[in-house]
């Protein structure tokens, strides 16, 4: 049986599966990009977390990944005239990937005994590094380079984590308690337009 950690890891990659392949529809790539840029959205950010942590990509022992983003691509080809011009869908599959990798990125930083630091910088990695793949593949400056809040949600999430844990709360409480924290803020961002502020460019022009 899957533990609650891997099936959060399963519904966070075809969360993003969907939202690489959305876009990737909406650009017009064939089916084979299309998935191309789900799988490289999905596990992205996994895999750069995993070699950094020292040990093998989840992905190359388990099918599962690939399987999850075969059925994004099968459900967003089904339903893909209702999924391809609603940039609601595509905000709303980005921010749950986003929160879901986000924890799946501290637990697994926490398991293997890292500080709390490093856990947190994992979490944003494990959230924000498959957005950026996907985003650089179909040729779209990154969430995480723009004044949006972004990334930041990965950081209060993995935050509001730690101090679950500190609290004794167990695993699964942390990371329900973690990844809402991730959503809300991402959702209260956008809704309410809170940004980050605009480094300024003070150079004197001739």
């Amino acid at each position: 049986m899957p533990t609650f950690v891997q099936i959060l890891d399963f519904i966070g990659t075809f969360a993003f599966a969907i939202s690489g392949i959305r876009l990737a529809s909406a650009n017009k790539f064939d089916w084979f990009g299309a998935y191309v840029v789900g799988f490289a959205t999905a596990i992205g950010g996994g895999t750069i977390r995993d070699v950094l942590l020292n040990v093998t990509p989840s992905w190359m022992v388990d099918p599962m990944y690939l399987l999850c983003t075969a059925l994004a691509l099968f459900g967003v080809i089904i339903f893909g005239k209702y999924l391809i011009h609603l940039n609601n869908t595509f905000f709303l599959f980005d921010s749950v990937g986003l929160a879901l990798f986000t924890v799946v990125g501290v637990q697994k930083s926490i398991a293997l005994g890292y500080p709390f630091w490093v856990a947190i910088i994992m979490g944003c990695l494990t959230g924000s590094a498959g957005g950026v793949i996907r985003d650089v593949l179909i040729n779209e400056i990154p969430l995480i380079f723009g004044k949006e809040i972004y990334a930041m949600a990965c950081v209060v999430g993995g935050i509001a984590y730690w101090l679950c844990y500190m609290a004794g709360i167990k695993s699964y409480g942390c990371q329900i308690i973690g990844g809402m924290v991730v959503l809300l803020t991402r959702i209260l961002a956008v809704k309410y337009h809170i940004c980050l502020p605009v480094l300024n460019n003070h150079e004197k022009r001739s």
